[in-house]
Order: structure tokens, then C-alpha cells, then sequence
């Protein structure tokens, strides 16, 4: 389990490793004589030759952190069954995770917090040309991804060891730092910055979709444009696979940890698979084997085939469905059904017109076109009753031994959190 000051302690040592490898500083007995453990002293960097290094690493950290909220959330939404054999780890697929989980804290909200604490240092900098520069929107881009997902993913927050933070506090504050990643990103112009923008714009949609803000919601994802995608990167290197692979290829290759559920093992009538957005494979069709003896077999996602598998964060399609949820429009909502069913192997849908049936099955689609992007828990709190799939509390868990599944909706703040900032006991 990690405290508090070692998670400040780490942001330090993420930062100062990645964009002062080459400083002889870094390796004196000063190294560890920190003040503040949250940042690097501004005045200590050159914001013009640091920056860019600066910023890279706050987007590499919060790339790790996305990795690792896919894997944990699409247990705790039954994209994936957990066939890990860690307890803690099953406590996510059973909606019961305790404020003392380990993996909670270690696993999910550490790299959550190093990666919206690595951009702040960022955002801190006397930047030159703040109105255009690029490290700006880059780090403004990540505060707000960082800052959404822990406003989706977790009952309440807190940033860089500030005070306890509601939902919309949390949203709002996203909202924000994806506002100036839009106006800095647009004003800087170049091919990297635009892409930037355009992330944030597609994030600001999905904050103020999630805040309630339904027109909101809708001018920003009308503003995205056509056939963007905002894509992260991983690496496949053998040294440090665990940071800058791809998280979802490591927990179904190298550790056998998560298998397809039933619901996502998408077959026509004559057991033919036919949907290209849920690729899998069942246990006669390859050789791995999970920790776990999941029920019925080791099913692998195919999403990701690769320790450099690429990851979507952002897209035009998103903006999309985000357009299509905040119009409140059952004709809008047919029509996106109606082509992404045709474009992706399924008949035109026959089901029932009133909005709700209509929400519930726009919401089928999507949890097919994001399937493991994290997207998935906000749906769930956003609209319990439309996402499919997810088990109802009380219902049996898919492996034997355990409990019924809880009650919960969200994840709450570690303990040691709570135990170590000193803002949650005043």
C-alpha cells in the first residue's frame, strides 16, 4: 500500500527521472532534501528547454493511469470478468471496493493523481507565450482528463493534496482546464496543438454531458471535427513494459487477469462472431491460460494484440454519441443507431420507439463502440438502467465462493489518503 508521501514522493521521481535524466543534481544527497514533495521547484527549471520534457512526461503518465482505469472500471462494469485470482482485485468485479483495497490505492488512484499532479508542474511554469504554447495545452489537455476520470471513476476526489472534492466540482474543474487547452491549442495552430484542442474539446463534451449540461454537451461535439481521433501511444519495450505497454494486452497475456464475459462474446444465430468493434477469441482458439478458473473458460479480448497497441482517448464518433445522448432526440438517436448497426454487421433494430427503449439501445451501441476505453463506469452513473449488462446488485457473481454482487457505483478515496492529507481533517 502507498501513503500519501510516497505518492507525492513519486511524482517527484517521475518527473525529475524523465525530464532531468541528465542532471548530475538529481543524483546528489539534495535530491532527497524536497520541501514540498508535490512539485519541482519553478524556480529551479528553465520553463523554455524543460517544458516540452515536462509536458511529455505528464502525458506519459496520465497514459499509464488510462491503461490501468480501462482494466479496473471494465471489472467494475462487467466489460471483463476477473479471472485474477487477487481478492482485491475481485472486489471490483463484486462493485465492494473497500477504502483499504491495496490495489485500489496503488493501482488506480496513485497513477491517477502522479498523472494530474506531473501536469500542474507543467501548468505552474512561467511559461514563454502562454497564449500559444504548446506545453500548455498539452499539460492543460491531460489536467482535464485526469481531473474527468477521477470525477467519473470515484465518488469524490481531491487534487494535489487539496480538500475533498464533489462530482461537480470535480467536472467543473475539468471543464476549466479543457478550456484552455481548446483556446491555447487553436491559438498555437500547428498539426500537434490542433489535435490537442480537439481532445479537449471532445473531453469538455463528456464532462458536461456527465455535469447535465445537455446544450453544452451538444455545441461542443457538433464543434468536433470529421473523422478526428486522438489516440495514445505505447511502447513495447521489454525493460519497462509495465509503464509504457499497453495495460489491457500485459493483464490478458502476461498475467491471464481478465476474460470476455458472456454479454461481450458477441455471435450471430449460427455462433459466428460478426461485430469488428469486440474482438475475441475462446479457449479452443489460443493457448493462454488465466490465473483464475473462470467459469465456462479463458476468453481473450482482441482489441489490443500488442504491448504497443494504441489506445483511443478521444474521436468524432464520441462526439457523436455524445451529440446524440444531449439532443434528448429519438430521431437523432435512431439515425446513429441505424448507421453504426449497418456498418458494423447487424440488422437495421427492430425494437421498441419511446425514448427510453431507444436510450437503451443507443447505449447497447456504444458499450460496443468503447469497449475497453474507459468510458464505460460515467455511462453507468450516468444512466444505470440504459447500460447493458452490468449485473444488478444483489445478483450472483460469475465465480463461485465469493458474495453477491454490491451496491456500488463508484470508488471511493483511499484510506490513506484520507489518513495522510491534511486538508480531510480540518
Amino acid at each position: 500500500m502507498i501513503s500519501m508521501p510516497n505518492i507525492r514522493s513519486a511524482v517527484t521521481r517521475t518527473l525529475i527521472g524523465g525530464a532531468l535524466l541528465a542532471s548530475t543534481a538529481a543524483c546528489s544527497e539534495k535530491f532527497f532534501e524536497v520541501t514540498n514533495p508535490n512539485l519541482i521547484d519553478a524556480s529551479t527549471v528553465d520553463p523554455t528547454t524543460t517544458a516540452p520534457t515536462l509536458a511529455a512526461s505528464a502525458q506519459q503518465n496520465f497514459a499509464y493511469a488510462y491503461g490501468l482505469l480501462i482494466h479496473y472500471s471494465a471489472y467494475f462494469t462487467d466489460e471483463m470478468n476477473v479471472s485474477d485470482t487477487f481478492p482485491t482485485r475481485n472486489e471490483f468485479g463484486l462493485r465492494t471496493v473497500s477504502d483499504l483495497n491495496g490495489t485500489l490505492n496503488s493501482e488506480v488512484w496513485a497513477p491517477l493523481s502522479v498523472a494530474a499532479a506531473s501536469t500542474k508542474t507543467v501548468l505552474d511554469l512561467a511559461l514563454p507565450s502562454p497564449t500559444t504554447n504548446i506545453n500548455l495545452a498539452r499539460a492543460a489537455t491531460f489536467r482535464g482528463f485526469a481531473t474527468l476520470f477521477m470525477a467519473t471513476d470515484f465518488c469524490t476526489g481531491t487534487l494535489s493534496g487539496g480538500p475533498e472534492l464533489t462530482t461537480a466540482a470535480l467536472l467543473d474543474t475539468a471543464i476549466f482546464w479543457f478550456d484552455r487547452a481548446n483556446t491555447v491549442g487553436r491559438a498555437n495552430a500547428s498539426t500537434d496543438a490542433v489535435a490537442l484542442a480537439n481532445a479537449a474539446l471532445v473531453g469538455r463534451a463528456r464532462a458536461k454531458l456527465q455535469k447535465g449540461d445537455n446544450t453544452g454537451a451538444l455545441t461542443d461535439a457538433n464543434a468536433v471535427p470529421a473523422g478526428f481521433v486522438f489516440n495514445l501511444n505505447y511502447t513495447d519495450d521489454l525493460a519497462n513494459r509495465n509503464r509504457l505497454g499497453n495495460r489491457e494486452w500485459i493483464f490478458t497475456f502476461d498475467r491471464g487477469g481478465m476474460s470476455v464475459p458472456v454479454a461481450f462474446q458477441i455471435q450471430d444465430g449460427t455462433g459466428a462472431k460478426y461485430d469488428p468493434r469486440v474482438q475475441w477469441k475462446g479457449p479452443t482458439e489460443h493457448k493462454l491460460q488465466p490465473q483464475d478458473q473462470v467459469p465456462g473458460g479463458y476468453f481473450i479480448q482482441q482489441k489490443y494484440t500488442a504491448y504497443n497497441s494504441p489506445i483511443r482517448l478521444a474521436s468524432r464518433l464520441e462526439a457523436d454519441y455524445i451529440a446524440a445522448e444531449a439532443s434528448g432526440s429519438v430521431t437523432q438517436q435512431l439515425a446513429l443507431i441505424a448507421a453504426r448497426r449497418a456498418a458494423n454487421g447487424q440488422g437495421a433494430y427492430a425494437g421498441a420507439t419511446d425514448a427510453n427503449s431507444v436510450l437503451t439501445e443507443l447505449f447497447d451501441q456504444r458499450a460496443r463502440e468503447f469497449w475497453l476505453e474507459g468510458k464505460r463506469l460515467a455511462d453507468f452513473r450516468r444512466h444505470p438502467t440504459n447500460t447493458n449488462y452490468v449485473p444488478a446488485s444483489g445478483s450472483v457473481y460469475v465465480k463461485p465462493g465469493y458474495a453477491n454482487i454490491g451496491t456500488q457505483t463508484c470508488y471511493p478515496i483511499p484510506r490513506v489518503e484520507r489518513d495522510n492529507n491534511p486538508n480531510f481533517h480540518k
